[in-house]
């Protein structure tokens, strides 16, 4: 076959290419982003390294460690994001599947009747029914010549590794409220126990108090004091434990599990606490954060749908071949005789679409404005985030330096009133108020512990939690064969 036909199409597909480079709009580029947050000026202790990916085996809890493989095998959250990834990538293969050779096979036979009315009535014809089989194979191709599903993949891709980066930051939440729940649940059940004894001190003050309001030594107000007291340090307890219980509740919804289906968790001391960031934050945050991450691939979708709606202004061009075996008579039908050939070049330019591609031009233009935005408000709140909790960790570690000094304090103020009791100097009164006063101190300093071990799960969810972004490569460097940006 010689290419003499094709040469009048390819003239065409010439000449419509420069009518419509007459009012194509310009190529966006790339937007300038943030390459640094603005975590400048914040002076706080250093942290050794970034978290791992698996950070909460850093407390050595194997309660937590059972906690958090449930949480990510059966968590409801975690299934939706899941359920958005696989969408997205199902959404690569329509795009790719409406890009280069489509071939179709088609197979019928047909049975009718003519008019005997007719254009061509049948008694010309000598029949009046016939039979039509036909068997054949289209062929099909668009020269992506530029972009138009290029694009469209690239963007879908994006999209799709958006949606990972989504289901990454979904992940993190989840593995930071488990942690955050299950400190404070064992912070609770650590109070619970400081209530029991507290509750027993109260109690021994008490009988002490009655004793003497009998004996006539003390007046009746003693005694009432004493059990208000008492009334308090129950109170108390029982607030403690309805935590604790509400606590256990939310890590078994956390971790997609009935109450009754959640492994006994048994009370430990809470685990030791080193706040501080890398020192590389305000740099490598960028990688490290999945939000930041979607965001930065959000904008990668948008900046490919612009180019896609650009190449709209351009012609496209395309092939379509058909051939098969076309006869009224069946015994015929696989002759040679009854072979069908097509060749179709075609040539569609956009001359008056009413404002259409501009439209759709402008609406994708505003997308990637409204991604850049997000982008740069995403950058803005993690830096604030990372700031405030690190603050908060370095604040709540001086709180609880001071802390340990009014215990050691009130633990020797308990030694000397105790010595004095042996001693018989005084009574037992002075013990149990500086023992009520200790273990009200230790329930401060276990408050302040839960509060350090909470503001240290949200630093290193601020931190990414160890997620590490892939790097996203220029627009130049990712091309498909045969296509050609305009």
């Amino acid at each position: 076959m010689t290419l003499a036909p094709l040469r009048p199409a390819l003239l065409a597909c010439a000449v419509a290419t420069l009518l419509a480079a007459c009012h194509v709009p310009a190529k966006i580029e790339r937007p300038a982003l943030r390459d640094e947050a603005p975590l400048a000026g914040l002076n706080t202790t250093q942290r050794a390294g970034w978290p791992d990916a698996q950070w909460w085996k850093v407390y050595g809890d194997p309660q937590l460690d059972t906690l958090m493989d449930m949480a990510l095998r059966g968590a409801p959250d975690l299934a939706q994001a899941r359920a958005r990834v696989s969408s997205a990538e199902q959404n690569i293969r329509v795009a790719a599947a409406q890009a280069g050779l489509r071939v179709d096979g088609s197979a019928q036979v047909t049975r009718q009747r003519m008019s005997e009315h007719g254009l061509i009535p049948s008694q010309f014809l000598g029949f009046t029914w016939y039979n039509q089989a036909d068997l054949g194979i289209q062929v099909s191709y668009d020269f992506d010549w530029w972009g138009k599903k290029r694009f469209a993949i690239e963007s879908a891709i994006d999209s799709a590794r958006a949606a990972e980066a989504e289901r990454s930051a979904a992940s993190l939440g989840i593995q930071a409220m488990v942690a955050d729940t299950y400190f404070g649940w064992l912070a609770d059940e650590a109070r619970v126990a400081l209530a029991d004894r507290l509750v027993a001190a109260r109690e021994r003050a008490l009988r002490i108090a009655e004793l003497r309001v009998k004996q006539g030594v003390d007046v009746p107000d003693t005694a009432q004091q004493a059990r208000a007291e008492l009334a308090g340090a129950r109170q108390q307890r029982v607030a403690l434990q309805g935590s604790a219980d509400i606590r256990r509740v939310s890590i078994a919804t956390l971790v997609g599990v009935s109450p009754a289906e959640l492994p006994a968790l048994t009370p430990r001391p809470l685990p030791q606490v080193t706040p501080g960031l890398p020192s590389d934050a305000g740099t490598d945050l960028m990688a490290r954060r999945p939000d930041i991450a979607a965001s930065r691939w959000q904008i990668e979708a948008a900046l490919r749908q612009t180019d896609a709606a650009r190449a709209q202004f351009f012609p496209d061009v395309s092939l379509s071949a058909m051939a098969g075996l076309s006869s009224i008579d069946m015994d015929k039908v696989f002759s040679a005789d009854s072979r069908v050939f097509s060749l179709s070049p075609a040539i569609h330019l956009p001359i008056f679409e009413g404002g259409a591609l501009e439209a759709n031009h402008g609406v994708t233009r505003a997308q990637l404005d409204a991604a850049v935005a997000q982008y740069n408000a995403t950058v803005a709140s993690a830096a604030r985030d990372v700031a405030t909790q690190a603050l908060g960790a370095q604040q709540l570690a001086n709180r609880r330096t001071q802390q340990a000094a009014q215990i050691d304090a009130a633990d020797a103020l308990l030694a000397s009133a105790k010595a004095r009791a042996a001693r018989g100097v005084r009574d037992d009164r002075e013990s149990l108020a500086t023992e009520a006063a200790l273990i009200q101190q230790q329930d401060a300093d276990t408050d302040l512990h839960a509060q350090a071990l909470s503001t240290d799960v949200a630093l290193i969810k601020a931190l990414g939690g160890g997620y590490r972004a892939e790097p996203i490569a220029s627009s130049s460097t990712t091309s498909t064969h045969g296509t050609t940006s305009p």
